[in-house]
């Protein structure tokens, strides 16, 4: 299967691992060499309750017993996406209210800017240096990274770029400003954290000239850092929330979501301001609505602080320089990007499944389900720390 892998399946980089997977259950990976792989990734965190979980498959099952696609999105009443879009609404604070489902995060990225555009008729966009939203031509638009970007250009127009972090720069969001878009916590510059106040002075800062903000939480979405979405821990709201990854348990789902009255503007001016085929897929929208559910009702994120607490006391090392991050979404620096390949190559033949970030890859990436147990963390965390006093 690994000779047909790299001959048939489209690569993304000269040295995919092409590791042969047999099956996935919990917080592990079962190859086809017959060895057990602990997962400290979650499919880049979007296994939020670990590999096959029961409830997911189960609801995937019942599901599919009824019926899969049967409509473009957005014209038919299903009750798997219907319940999904009001647990949300349950969950989440005021004003935000009705949910947009589609078919990944980069396209959630993509809708939630021209809703932007489309509510306050204007044409700028300002996003943060080093972000990462997505690789559609208007996700890799607002991402803010230029090496990764630069060979696909033109890409989007009106875009301007200010520093995550740095209120002085507020002064360059203006009425010409249709929003401002973040992520709660920077993923692929190395899960860089917010400062306390800075998403609440934002906010007032886009209120203050009619611009709306847009939060990208497709990676911390559904309770990885204690609380259902990230940007509950900063005493704000945003405009607009964008979320994908862990949203499906294991299956390809985004969604943005507004309130009633943003979201109405895709509906005239023109109608079909956004159109999707397979986004609400009920097939999808059971196993999203399976995970919310599990997530919300079964205390996993009341454990979420302790089991970052565990991380943080265990992974200490004179080749580790810090570890960034919040909740289950920890970046561990090393001395060098080639530094980090190699001890997750070594932590694989060891049986650890770690990864690294794609702008700063000098940082391991641990981003395990919510569903690890204390007793798995304490296993990997041997094993990382074998593998860097390996040389």
């Amino acid at each position: 299967m690994k000779q047909e892998f790299f001959k048939y399946q489209a690569q993304t980089t000269p040295y995919a691992a092409g590791f042969e997977v047999e099956k996935a259950e919990g917080s592990y990976i079962y190859g086809k060499d017959g060895r057990a792989y602990l997962d400290f990734v979650a499919g880049v965190s979007a296994n939020t309750l670990g590999h096959s979980h029961p409830k997911v498959v189960n609801a995937i099952k019942e599901q599919a017993d009824k019926y899969l696609h049967v409509m473009v999105y957005g014209e038919y009443a299903q009750e798997k996406p219907v319940e999904l879009c009001q647990l949300l609404a349950a969950a989440t604070p005021e004003p935000l209210e009705v949910t947009y489902l589609v078919n990944s995060g980069a396209e959630a990225i993509d809708g939630a800017l021209k809703l932007a555009k489309r509510y306050t008729g204007r044409e700028e966009i300002i996003s943060m240096k080093n972000s990462y939203h997505g690789n559609t031509h208007g996700a890799l638009s607002v991402s803010g990274n230029e090496f990764h970007k630069r060979e696909f250009r033109p890409l989007l127009p009106m875009i301007s770029f200010i520093e995550f972090n740095n209120e002085e720069e507020f002064s360059k969001i203006t009425e010409k400003t249709a929003c401002v878009i973040a992520e709660t916590i920077q993923g692929a510059a190395g899960f860089l954290k917010p400062s306390q106040n800075y998403f609440k002075n934002l906010k007032k800062r886009c209120e203050e000239v009619g611009a709306l903000l847009i939060l990208d939480e497709i990676q911390p979405g559904f309770g990885r850092t204690g609380k259902l979405f990230s940007f509950e821990h900063y005493d704000m709201v945003p405009d607009i929330l964008v979320m994908g990854k862990g949203m499906g348990g294991g299956v390809p789902v985004g969604a943005f979501m507004s309130s009633a009255e943003i979201m109405k503007s895709l509906q005239h001016s023109p109608k079909l301001g956004h159109i999707t085929t397979f986004g609400g897929n009920p097939l999808i929208a059971a196993a999203s609505y399976a995970t919310l559910k599990e997530v919300l009702e079964s205390g996993l994120m009341n454990e979420v602080d302790e089991k970052e607490k565990l991380f943080r006391e265990l992974l200490v090392h004179p080749k580790i320089k810090k570890v960034n991050g919040r909740g289950l979404m920890l970046a561990v620096e090393l001395e060098s990007p080639g530094y980090t390949l190699d001890v997750a190559k070594r932590c694989m033949e060891k049986g650890l499944i770690v990864f690294w970030q794609l702008y700063r890859n000098e940082f391991m990436r641990i981003s395990p389900p919510l569903t690890i147990s204390k007793e798995e963390i304490k296993k990997g965390c041997e094993i990382i720390l074998e593998a860097l006093n390996d040389h």
